[in-house]
């Protein structure tokens, strides 16, 4: 299949509601953070929150984006947002991500209102210029980032434990349509994905859920980085990774063994890179053949075509070395 038409099929966008859409008291619990009722509402595209996602103009003239949820939504999605809204109100000031102007929170509902950022996502398939301004961005990040300085968040490899384990999980119940390659080297995977885990500490903050809808480009070409409730302590170099996995999915940016080499090579051993990539190829094949959860009814083709593609990636890792 061509490159922009696997992007295009690979877009993380769920299904969501509107501004219009949202309780009235939720929506007068947003305008009362803003101090001014709300005259218009832009819906966004991007991400797999069914709940709003909205760039929003008030009478007074002020901008804001605004997202909100309810468990009936999807239930896992508001624990989200409070995390969100946590770690977003604590990042340092000279952090490139959006400032937290308020929240509403009636214990059904949840809605952050944040700083609306003028930028648009990446380009994808990735543009060189573009990718080269997202990884200099990333890498002053975990520069600013390091120690964390949010010390309750969970430790990375502590969060992505389960996640990490898919191997064993596949290696249980193979679907019918594994991957011929990875059906021979399911006990080898597995192994990576364990060594993976083990490679996963460290002391940075790090957004561990970094792709292209996570991020805005700004009209100077300054990068901000966007959705923060999957934050997590781990290694400095890992949403370096995580953000050439989405260039590996998506197309485009230029060689990927080399740009992970030319921003890792002074913090891991490439063997490392090697078994973290086994182990979310794991998480993937795993995911994407579960029952798509309320409300999120496209990201199992999401997770598909990941698991196709970092499956390929580790392959070629394994057979060149």
């Amino acid at each position: 299949m061509p490159v922009g038409k696997l992007a295009a099929m690979v877009a993380a966008a769920g299904v969501r509601i509107g501004w219009a859409d949202l309780p009235e008291p939720v929506r007068a619990g947003v305008e009362a953070v803003l101090a001014a009722p709300v005259v218009t509402a832009v819906s966004q595209r991007g991400g797999f929150s069914p709940g709003t996602a909205d760039r929003v103009r008030t009478a007074a003239g002020d901008r804001a984006f605004v997202k909100a949820v309810s468990p009936a939504l999807n239930a896992h999605t508001p624990a989200l947002h409070r995390q969100e809204a946590r770690v977003t109100a604590a990042l340092p000031p000279d952090v490139p991500a959006p400032r937290l102007l308020g929240v509403y929170d009636d214990g059904e509902w949840v809605a952050l209102v944040l700083e609306d950022v003028a930028g648009r996502h990446p380009r994808t398939p990735w543009l060189p210029a573009e990718l080269t301004a997202v990884l200099a961005a990333l890498e002053i990040l975990a520069e600013r980032l390091t120690p964390t300085p949010l010390p309750d968040v969970p430790a990375t490899a502590a969060m992505l434990t389960a996640e990490l384990h898919g191997w064993q999980r596949v290696a249980e119940d193979p679907p019918p349509d594994l991957d011929p390659w990875a059906r021979s080297h399911l006990d080898q995977l597995s192994e990576l994905a364990g060594r993976g885990l083990q490679a996963l500490g460290g002391a940075t903050l790090v957004h561990t859920d970094i792709r292209a809808d996570n991020l805005l480009v700004r009209p100077d070409g300054s990068v901000v980085v966007v959705d923060w409730p999957w934050a997590s302590r781990g290694p400095a170099w890992l949403d370096i990774l995580l953000v050439l996995v989405n260039v590996c999915v998506c197309g485009g940016g230029g060689d990927v063994d080399a740009l992970l080499a030319a921003h890792t090579a002074a913090e891991v051993d490439p063997s490392d890179l090697t078994a973290v990539l086994a182990g979310l190829a794991g998480y993937y094949v795993d995911a994407a053949r579960q029952p798509a959860p309320v409300g999120l009814p496209t990201v199992r083709a999401f997770q598909q075509a990941h698991a196709r593609a970092v499956l390929a990636w580790v392959r070629r890792r394994l057979t060149a070395r």
